[in-house]
C-alpha cells in the first residue's frame, strides 16, 4: 500500500476512535449523574486500577503497556471532568514534584491548586476546598517525609491511592557553574544531591525553600544563585540548566499519597495495601518486645509487613508512634481480626487508608 492509502486508513480509525471515545465519555457522565444523587466518590482508585489492568490485559501490542496506561489515564481524566469538576490540592507551586505525581495520576483533565505546605493540602481537603491532595510520603534515597507524616496524627483524612514517580534533579541558574554562591532547594531534594553538590560546589551554600519550583524562581531572580529542582521545572520558569541528573543516585523514585475524605474499596487478589498508625503508649518503654508484640497479631493471620517507621508523639517525651505499611485491605478479614487483637493492648490504632499497589 501506498503512503496515501496508509494515511486514509488512520483516518478512518481515528474516525471510529472519536466516535468510540465520544460514547464512552457520555457513559462515564451518567454515571456521575447517578453518583451525585448518591453523594458517591468521583475519584475510586480500585476501579481506576480495575480498568487498568484489563485494558493491559487484553493487549496484543504492538503498542507496550505503559503507552495504554498513559492514553487511558488521560481517557479517564476527561471522564471524571465530566462527572464533576475536580480540584487536586498539591504542594507547589506549578511544576514540582508533587505537581508532575498528580498529572501521572489524574491526567490533564482536572483542575488543579498549589500549596505552600504539606498542612495547607490536608486543611484544603478536610474543608472541601479540594476534592483531593497529592503529597509526597517517602524517597527511595531520603526516606520518609517527615511533615506529611506527622499530619496524619490528628487527621481524618483517609489514603485513597499512591503514585511513584522517577525524580530527576538538575542544577538550574542563570549564573555559570563558576559563579554560583548559593543552593536552594526543597531539603529533600538538596538531602538526594548530597555528595553531588559536596564535590561541585563545596563553598556553595545550601539553603531550604518552600519548595523545588520555588527555588527555580528564587534563582531566576538571584545573581549567583541555583535551583536544585527537575527540568520541567527549569523549562517552566525559564530558567537555563547547568549541569543535568544530579541526583546521587540513578533509581531516585519517590512515592506519594493521594489522599481524600472517602476511603477506597479492596481491589482484591493480593493487590491492596494499607497504612496504620499505631502507639505502644507506656507499653513500649516499660517492656521489654513489645514492638515485637505490637507485629505478632499480623505475623500470625500472614499479613506481610513491608515498612515500619516511629516517629516521636511530640505529647511526653519518649513517646512515639509507629507508621506501618501492610499488604491487604482494611476490611479483609484477616485485617479485621488482626486490628481486634492490637486494639486490645495498643492505646491507639489509627487506619489511615487501604489502596490498590499498583504503581
Amino acid at each position: 500500500m501506498d503512503l496515501t492509502s496508509l494515511r486514509q486508513k488512520i483516518d478512518r480509525h481515528d474516525s471510529k476512535l472519536v466516535e468510540l471515545l465520544n460514547k464512552r465519555l457520555a457513559l462515564a457522565a451518567a454515571i456521575g449523574r447517578l453518583k451525585r444523587r448518591k453523594d458517591g466518590r468521583i475519584y475510586v482508585a480500585e476501579r481506576e486500577d480495575q480498568v487498568l489492568r484489563k485494558v493491559c490485559g487484553q493487549n496484543q501490542g504492538p503498542i507496550k503497556d505503559a503507552a495504554l496506561r498513559a492514553i487511558y489515564r488521560e481517557v479517564m481524566s476527561a471522564a471524571i471532568a465530566l462527572e464533576k469538576p475536580l480540584l487536586i490540592a498539591y504542594l507547589g507551586p506549578e511544576a514540582t514534584n508533587t505537581h508532575q505525581a498528580a498529572i501521572k495520576k489524574f491526567g490533564a483533565s482536572v483542575d488543579y491548586h498549589g500549596m505552600a505546605t504539606i498542612a495547607d493540602i490536608f486543611t484544603a481537603v478536610e474543608k472541601g476546598e479540594a476534592d483531593n491532595g497529592v503529597i509526597p510520603i517517602e524517597n527511595s534515597t531520603e526516606g520518609s517525609v517527615r511533615d506529611a507524616l506527622d499530619q496524619f496524627v490528628d487527621s481524618d483524612l483517609k489514603v485513597v491511592a499512591q503514585i511513584y514517580l522517577e525524580i530527576t534533579h538538575a542544577l538550574i541558574s542563570s549564573s555559570p557553574l563558576e559563579k554560583i554562591e548559593k543552593v536552594y532547594s526543597k531539603d529533600q531534594a538538596l538531602a538526594q544531591c548530597r555528595m553531588w553538590l559536596q564535590r561541585q560546589l563545596p563553598h556553595a551554600q545550601i539553603l531550604s525553600s518552600d519548595s523545588t519550583a520555588s527555588a527555580v524562581q528564587i534563582a531566576k531572580k538571584t545573581r549567583g544563585a541555583a535551583a536544585v529542582a527537575s527540568p520541567l521545572a527549569a523549562e517552566y520558569y525559564g530558567v537555563p540548566v547547568v549541569v543535568a541528573n544530579i541526583q546521587d543516585k540513578r533509581d531516585n523514585t519517590t512515592r506519594f499519597f493521594v489522599i481524600g475524605k472517602q476511603p477506597s474499596g479492596p481491589v482484591g487478589g493480593g493487590r491492596d495495601m494499607t497504612s496504620f498508625l499505631i502507639s505502644l503508649g507506656d507499653d513500649a518503654a516499660a517492656h521489654p518486645g513489645a514492638l515485637l508484640k505490637m507485629l505478632l497479631p499480623l505475623a500470625e493471620r500472614g499479613i506481610n509487613l513491608s515498612k515500619i517507621e516511629s516517629r516521636p508523639s511530640k505529647k511526653r517525651p519518649w513517646d512515639y508512634y509507629f507508621f506501618i505499611d501492610v499488604t491487604g485491605h482494611y476490611d479483609d478479614l484477616a485485617m479485621r481480626e488482626a486490628v481486634k487483637r492490637l486494639r486490645k493492648f495498643c492505646p491507639m490504632v489509627k487506619w489511615l487508608g487501604s489502596y490498590p499497589t499498583a504503581k
